[in-house]
């Protein structure tokens, strides 16, 4: 894997090395007490490259041989965008972006329009490290002839702020959700030969080294459960099912916590009702939901925060041979209803179904949100920018949609209603894994979530359309995205944890 760059923080003064980022004012104002060299420099490069101070638009330049600098890169500051968390990031992508070949650099922020505080200096820094991810593990690197093999040197960034040491503790935390989100990348960009159910487990309980309690439950265990809608999914495939539960208590002894339960398919075949073969390759990423949850779990644990958090994920192997499960097989669930499985390919729900119970069962949570890749339906409703939102429960919803526009990991609520519940009836069975046709698919889905939360505040978010596969930004460049721990993070952070 790629290093990571270093981040510090320390109060405005001039570097005489390395790259100079100056993010700038209005218009492109520069900031005032630049050397005369650096400011004829700047000025330069700003009027051959036609640099107007937009947002995230720059500019670089050599910098003169008597200031010590290597470059000096202009960039445009934020104006009214800088309003949101997720701008900020934007502005660390867009500089880091920039920063090819330099192994130190400074941000000088304080000429820009809107001067950043600690926790908006430290979102710049997280927007460095994220856009500077890179899955690259089984790629062996090139050698040109007469270079060593040695590891390029990381990069050194520093931010230069009036508060560093206010925005050092501020990126503590942050960037503890940092390694969450590349945890969440690394768990979906992994292929299925080597993050297998138990290889994904094993990483899991690798975690309690975090402060994480995990516990994990063998298909013995789950067998004794009765979760035969998760088992049925998981029979066509040598590699056994696991169902991984995480705790962190941070919260008061005894306080309900809050849950995160995530679809963990780590690949999917479609059983029986096979999927076509163009793209099936991207079935590795049918565990992204999971991903995410774990990435959350790794990040409340990493900043300590102040709650207490159940992540559960069910783990399973979609694929084909002797023993998968058929269309029209009826299995029974944890919760006692029994589900007729028309389409195998309709299986990150069964598993769901399992797990939700078992969680609001056990654990009586405040509430529940649920993350699966779970339909295609919801890329038709809404592309790559939105993941779907269903929630039986207004206020949660709400302040998921709102963390979702701060952060940039944005959800769109769709509808329920006894109508669509009707979609998913069964004829042999309680009800259906699917229902009647295309129609609404991403709806039935939900409907079918819904019978297995029991009352339980909870929310569904289809991230089918965003965990992989959704567009590049400035601060992702990845196929996996980590959609859903800087979101799940916000929510915990704004409304749950105890100040």
């Amino acid at each position: 894997m790629s290093s990571l760059p270093t981040i510090q923080f320390a109060a405005p003064a001039l570097p005489s090395s390395g790259v100079l980022v100056l993010v700038t004012g209005r218009d492109g104002a520069l900031p005032d007490g630049l050397p005369e060299a650096v400011k004829s420099a700047a000025e330069r490069a700003a009027s051959l490259g036609k640099f107007k101070g937009k947002a995230l638009a720059s500019v670089d330049t050599i910098a003169p041989s008597e200031s010590g600098l290597d470059r000096i890169l202009l960039i445009g500051g934020l104006g009214e965008e800088a309003s949101r968390e997720e701008e900020w990031l934007k502005l660390g992508g867009a500089i880091a972006a920039k920063l090819s070949g330099a192994t130190e650099a400074t941000i000088w922020t304080a000429g820009a329009t809107t001067v950043p505080n600690a926790r908006e200096a430290a979102s710049i820094s997280l927007g460095v490290l994220l856009r500077l991810y890179k899955f690259d593990r089984y790629k062996s690197k090139k050698v040109k002839e007469g270079e060593d093999d040695a590891a390029d040197a990381p990069l050194s960034v520093t931010i230069a702020v009036s508060e560093p040491e206010a925005a050092k503790g501020a990126f503590e935390e942050l960037e503890a959700v940092g390694e969450g989100v590349r945890l969440a990348r690394d768990l979906v960009n992994e292929p299925a030969n080597i993050l297998t159910t138990t290889e994904y487990a094993a990483r899991i309980e690798a975690l309690r080294a975090t402060g994480l309690e995990v516990e994990t439950l063998d298909e013995d265990q789950m067998r004794a459960l009765k979760m035969f809608a998760l088992l049925g999914v998981s029979q066509g495939s040598p590699t056994p099912a696991r169902l991984c539960i995480m705790r962190w208590n941070g919260g008061a002894e005894g306080e309900a916590p809050v849950a995160f339960v995530g679809k963990g398919v780590v690949f999917d075949t479609g059983g029986v009702s096979i999927k076509p073969a163009a793209g099936m390759d991207e079935m590795k990423g049918d565990m992204g939901g999971s991903a995410a949850v774990v990435g959350l779990m790794r990040a409340l644990a990493g900043r300590k925060a102040k709650v207490n958090a159940i992540g559960v994920v069910g783990l399973v192997e979609n694929a084909v041979d002797g023993m998968a499960q058929r269309p029209g097989d009826i299995v029974t669930a944890m919760s006692g209803t029994t589900i007729e499985v028309l389409n195998t390919d309709a299986e990150g729900r069964l598993v769901l179904a399992d797990a939700l119970w078992y969680t609001q069962d056990r654990f009586k949570p405040r509430f529940m949100v649920n993350l699966a890749t779970l339909t295609g339906a919801i890329i038709v409703a809404l592309g790559n920018q939105h993941a779907g939102l269903f929630s039986n429960n207004d206020e949660l919803a709400e302040r998921l949609h709102s963390a979702g526009l701060e952060t940039g990991e944005k959800v769109w609520r769709m509808p329920l209603g006894k109508d669509y519940d009707k979609m998913i009836e069964g004829k042999f069975a309680d009800i259906k894994n699917v229902g009647n046709g295309r129609s609404a698919g991403s709806i039935t889905a939900a409907q079918f979530l819904q019978r297995f939360v029991n009352d339980v505040p909870w929310a569904h978010l289809d991230v089918a359309g965003t965990a992989m596969g959704s567009p590049s930004n400035e601060y992702n460049q990845s196929w996996a995205s980590g959609f859903g721990v800087r979101l799940l993070n916000r929510l915990v952070e704004e409304h749950y944890e105890a100040r």
